[in-house]
């Protein structure tokens, strides 16, 4: 990717640095590889837990201060779990960089964790996890990624439960973060007017006296899925109810023409198969869409809806017609072209979002160590064929592999 650095200190730490000339606003970030899915089982919830604890007191500031740091100089700082990643990033002005680079390591490094601010934060993450049980729509893409992955990690749920959440300590943030924010599972990224050489610079004066730590830490492998179904009754307005499979993991080569294959199904345009054979037509659901998440060893695709009870069955069988026709037959040669133009469009404005660029080029390198250009991916989508997205479409939209959840309203 042109005006793309990258460099690593002598620790391990890797620096992803992208120029962006007479940009006024400039973004950066620390960006973890630790998630959900690298806890104990006793420790449910605690990566997301430490991520809120971070913001609550360092060796020389307290939570006032770590908040008004940013925010007194119009910046912002915010922060986030997934299942395999934890990212504490803040946006400003280009003249606040130092301040903001050296905000974010004081927290990511030098947190405290005062025992009265952090239990009073378990109050805000329980609050959290009820403000999901509250929403179904949300709430059913937690449940059926544990009845996918059940027994595993991957299957937890990021926020974690309140029992869980009430019996965490002090000594249990501290041995979590000594066990997984070790130097190499670590890139600061930054999208900005600034050159390497300041970056550099910055980066050698607030990260080179982290010591070095060897990663001994290996994650636990997904295997063994079996197709299942639920149902569920729901005190609800209206039936939830997704659709899903086992898919690639970052690393597989067919991770791409899934991509392409999800984007053309249930993707945000508004010309996705799903929109237009179901919502259009027939106004069965407001709410419709198809999902695929990538993980370091495996993946899930799904589609979620939510409709009536009386429209609930008509539109699960519409949905699976929609499916087996990518099973059925080869796209022709002008369905595949402007979906793959659709997706190359998607792709090249969400590089226009600076903040999001800095998170896409952080995790870029972060999983696979290295950074992609814009032209190299676009190459990879148009070098997608009928056939390979046929083949894939029969593996992923297997319907004897599917599982199902379903949220029947009551």
């Amino acid at each position: 990717m042109k005006d793309i650095n990258i460099f690593t200190l002598s620790n391990g730490i890797r620096i992803v640095h992208k120029e962006t000339p007479d940009a006024t606003v400039a973004h950066c970030g620390f960006l973890i590889d630790v998630g959900s899915r690298d806890e104990d089982d006793h420790q449910q919830g605690l990566a997301h837990y430490i991520e809120h604890v971070l913001f609550k007191g360092t060796k020389k500031r307290k939570a006032f201060h770590i908040l008004n740091r940013l925010d007194a100089v119009g910046g912002e700082i915010n922060a986030y779990t997934t299942k395999e990643s934890t990212c504490i990033f803040a946006s400003f002005l280009t003249e606040h960089f130092e301040r903001a680079f050296e905000l974010l390591k004081d927290i990511t490094f030098d947190s405290v964790f005062p025992e009265k601010e952090i239990e009073r934060e378990k109050d805000v993450i329980i609050d959290e996890i009820n403000s999901y049980l509250d929403s179904p729509s949300e709430q059913i893409f937690d449940d059926f990624e544990d009845q996918i992955f059940r027994g595993h990690p991957l299957g937890r749920n990021i926020l974690g439960t309140i029992k869980s959440v009430r019996n965490f300590t002090r000594e249990d943030v501290l041995s979590f973060i000594a066990k997984h924010y070790t130097p190499h599972r670590i890139v600061f990224s930054v999208v900005g007017n600034f050159k390497a050489s300041y970056v550099e610079k910055l980066a050698g004066k607030y990260l080179a006296d982290i010591k070095e730590k060897e990663n001994l830490y290996q994650r636990k492998i997904f295997k063994g899925y079996k197709p299942n179904v639920q149902v569920q009754k729901k005190t609800t307005f209206q039936a939830h109810f997704t659709l899903g499979n086992v898919a690639y993991s970052r690393k597989n080569k067919k991770k791409i023409p899934l991509v392409l294959l999800n984007n053309m199904l249930g993707g945000p345009a508004m010309n996705s198969r799903l929109n237009l054979a179901i919502r259009e037509k027939y106004g069965y659901t407001y709410n419709l869409e198809s999902n695929y998440s990538a993980y370091s060893d495996t993946g899930l695709f799904s589609v979620y809806l939510g409709t009536d009870n009386q429209f609930l069955d008509k539109t699960i069988n519409l949905v699976k017609k929609e499916l087996y026709k990518f099973s059925e037959k080869k796209l022709g040669t002008l369905q595949l072209h402007y979906g793959k133009k659709q997706l190359i469009g998607q792709i090249a404005m969400a590089q226009e979002n600076k903040a999001g660029l800095m998170l896409a080029i952080g995790k870029s390198l972060l999983y696979t160590g290295k950074v992609e250009t814009l032209k190299d991916i676009f190459s990879k989508i148009e070098n997608i064929s009928a056939e390979e997205l046929h083949s894939v479409a029969n593996e992923i939209f297997n319907e004897k592999e599917f599982s199902s959840l379903t949220y029947l309203a009551k």
